[in-house]
């Protein structure tokens, strides 16, 4: 049976914090001559805030419901591109089965959550999600459970690419196989 969808072109990755979305996305987009859009990006842009003042202002759930209703608008749009969205995004409404629809390009960037809390920990001030962890091992420990939640979620990606011990161009280059 075919499956319809609103944008079979597009390119969409998913994965916890960290895990590169962003940095392969654009990476994608400029060897694929495509349009990126990041989510978050689009978020604040909109709202004229960051997304940790909008987090802390707003509340979890008022967050939620903004970056859904964004997300909404990023995949009508028609055009080829190449979108990362939130951590959290495809694990709230019926976001997962939105963006299921829209495009056979969903990819989810797999990191253990060793490799995770070792990229993140650097830079958990400006996370409120992981602002709480005082070391590496706890921010682990927060991720293992935290992955452990969505993995549901972003199993359902049609593509699931492990980016642990991988450069930027070689995940760029898995996901380009696979298009």
């Amino acid at each position: 049976m075919a499956t319809s969808f609103s944008n079979p072109n597009a390119i969409i990755l998913i994965g916890y914090m960290g895990s590169g979305k962003s940095t392969v996305g654009r990476m994608l987009s400029q060897k694929r001559n495509l349009l990126f859009e990041d989510l978050d990006d689009v978020i604040a842009h909109d709202a004229a805030a960051s997304i940790p003042e909008l987090f802390i202002e707003k509340g979890a759930k008022s967050f939620r419901e903004l970056e859904h209703q964004t997300l909404k608008k990023v995949l009508k749009s028609a055009a080829n591109k190449v979108i990362s969205l939130g951590g959290g995004a495809p694990c709230y409404y019926d976001n997962m089965a939105l963006v299921a629809a829209t495009t056979p390009h969903v990819f989810y960037l797999n990191a253990s959550h060793k490799t995770l809390a070792q990229r993140l920990f650097p830079e958990k001030k400006g996370r409120p999600l992981i602002a709480h962890a005082e070391t590496e091992e706890a921010l682990q420990s927060f991720i293992a459970k935290h992955l452990f939640e969505r993995q549901s979620f972003y199993r359902q990606a049609n593509h699931i690419i492990s980016v642990d011990n991988k450069s930027i161009e070689t995940v760029v280059a898995e996901v380009g196989k696979l298009i």
